[in-house]
């Protein structure tokens, strides 16, 4: 186990498999921690589950659990002791020791089976001792089947239920009154016998049920007993969270109790979900896989919506903190080098061949386009925001020879603020400086005065197209340009646009693919 999961699944049947496996295909962490108390457990096989009729349970979890396996989730055989919840989460312990912090909680615990405390009855439960005809119903097919009565007019409906399989049903009163007239009439034709009499044993011989003994000595021969179980969810740990069980009733009887939820599993605990027979006792396991499904799915959309939240609120603050002095400064402390070395591609496409002036590097980072000019016998002004970065430019200054070092004069300077002298260069660069557009249209401007008549303004970005790529750029559309709308901005009577296009070229993106980006290059000539 880890420490720390999107969502701890407690229970392993197959509402908790079925919801771990659909959070684990949508690339959660999740722990499935199972006590190892399958409530059909006793039963041979499973059916009417579609693709997997007659899977016996065992085999069915098995397969369940290597699928969730397959996806990255984990699974535990434990016991979840106590869950406690923080502003962080859920804090769930294990077996008495082990602590594990989970977002969310999917809790699939199911029920326990009460039965009449009739002797022999528990022992044959799940076997031939039933409770459902869908479940049981063709396996016991043309068989004596006795339906044991408990209180209220379920008895003679499952009497009725159980005659579609078997022409030799006995209805056991036990201890429930005797069946009314329309009752009696409606069992009477179809061929239900009604057995009076208190049933105080179940007996079997050679490990198969032979039949019932009243109080009064008669003995009942049956292949099978048929018993209304009350079906209470086992919800301790649900309770310790606030969570109440209800009754369930039907026909008026109380027939268990659950924990409510609405159709998606949501409890009235904001973060727990529930699943399977733990809030619906007359599920199958078919439904309860498919109820997990469906929780499963509901708690990755709740994780959907809580990710976004925390998204908007750090996209917030990176746009608030990235333009920042601070900012730079840690990020160019964060690592040796944070650029290539080498000068941008579109600056040596659009200079190469001029004859050098003065020129204008502005975020000039570490220094490659600045010294790439100065080799180049240009006398260069580097202006960047971060001292850590302009000490590493320096350092790349020297080693290029003094001659190359002596052009160049290094500012630090944030250009939201500061102002280049007006008229003063032969070439000003600005290469993927992207800031929100009204401070970028101010530091476009004043840059653009910085243009000596008969000088170059070179403007270059990422093109917002980059942005469907998988190249890695700072997903800030508002941001993002086209050299066609900086060109726009240009006063056209001071400057001749030359160039405004996205020219393509090809990068290897994070994950080792060649790919196309596209650069908004802006060549613009003062008049």
């Amino acid at each position: 186990m880890d420490d720390r999961y999107d969502v701890v699944v407690v229970g392993g049947g197959a509402a908790g498999l079925a919801g771990a496996l659909a959070l684990a295909r949508a690339r959660r962490s999740v722990l499935v921690v199972d006590a190892g108390e399958p409530r059909n457990a006793p039963a041979a096989a499973v059916h009417n589950y579609l693709g997997r009729e007659g899977t016996p349970p065992g085999e069915l979890m098995a397969v369940g659990r290597a699928e969730v396996t397959a996806y990255g989730g984990q699974v535990v055989a434990g016991r979840v002791d106590a869950v406690s919840r923080d502003d962080r989460g859920f804090v769930v312990t294990v077996d008495g020791g082990r602590v594990v912090r989970a977002r969310r909680l999917l809790v699939t615990t199911g029920l326990v089976d009460e039965l009449p405390e009739v002797p022999g009855l528990t022992e044959r439960w799940g076997r031939d001792v039933l409770h459902c005809p869908y479940c049981h119903g063709w396996e016991a097919r043309d068989q004596r089947i006795g339906v044991l009565a408990t209180t209220g007019p379920l008895a003679v409906h499952a009497a009725k239920l159980w005659r579609q399989w078997s022409p030799h049903v006995r209805l056991l009163l036990h201890e429930a009154p005797a069946p009314g007239p329309q009752e009696a009439e409606e069992l009477a034709a179809r061929g239900v016998a009604v057995v009076p009499g208190r049933v105080v044993a179940v007996e079997s011989a050679g490990d198969r049920l032979t039949g019932v003994r009243l109080a009064d000595g008669e003995f009942v021969e049956l292949d099978a007993v048929v018993v209304a179980a009350r079906m209470t969810a086992r919800s301790a740990l649900l309770e310790s969270l606030g969570l109440e069980p209800v009754d369930v009733e039907h026909a008026g009887q109380v027939i268990g109790r659950r924990i409510p939820a609405d159709a998606n599993g949501a409890t009235d605990v904001p973060g727990v979900w529930v699943a399977g027979n733990v809030t619906d006792v007359t599920g199958q396991v078919i439904r309860a896989a498919g109820a997990g499904l469906t929780a499963g799915a509901m708690i990755n959309m709740d994780l959907v919506e809580e990710d976004t939240r925390d998204a908007v609120a750090e996209h917030r603050r990176q746009r608030e903190t990235m333009f920042t002095e601070a900012a730079w400064e840690e990020r160019y402390r964060s690592k040796p080098a944070v650029w290539s070395g080498r000068p941008n591609p579109q600056l040596v496409s659009e200079v190469t061949g001029l004859a050098p002036g003065r020129a204008l590097d502005v975020g000039s980072g570490e220094g490659a386009d600045a010294v790439w000019l100065a080799e180049r016998g240009w006398q260069v002004h580097a202006v960047d925001i971060s001292s850590v970065a302009l000490q590493r430019a320096a350092g790349q200054a020297r080693a290029a020879g003094a001659e190359v070092a002596a052009r160049i004069e290094w500012t630090q300077a944030d250009l939201t603020a500061w102002s280049p002298p007006s008229d003063a260069y032969d070439l000003v660069s600005a290469q993927f400086m992207h800031l929100p557009p009204q401070p970028r249209r101010e530091v476009f401007g004043r840059l653009a005065d910085a243009v000596a008549p008969g000088g170059l303004l070179l403007i270059v970005g990422h093109h917002p197209r980059d942005l469907r790529s998988t190249a890695h750029r700072m997903h800030y559309p508002e941001m993002m340009y086209t050299a066609e709308q900086i060109a726009a901005e240009l006063d056209p009577a001071r400057f001749e646009v030359l160039t405004a296009q996205a020219r393509p070229r090809t990068v290897t993106d994070p994950d080792g693919r060649d790919i196309t980006v596209h650069d908004a290059v802006l060549v613009a000539r003062r008049r």
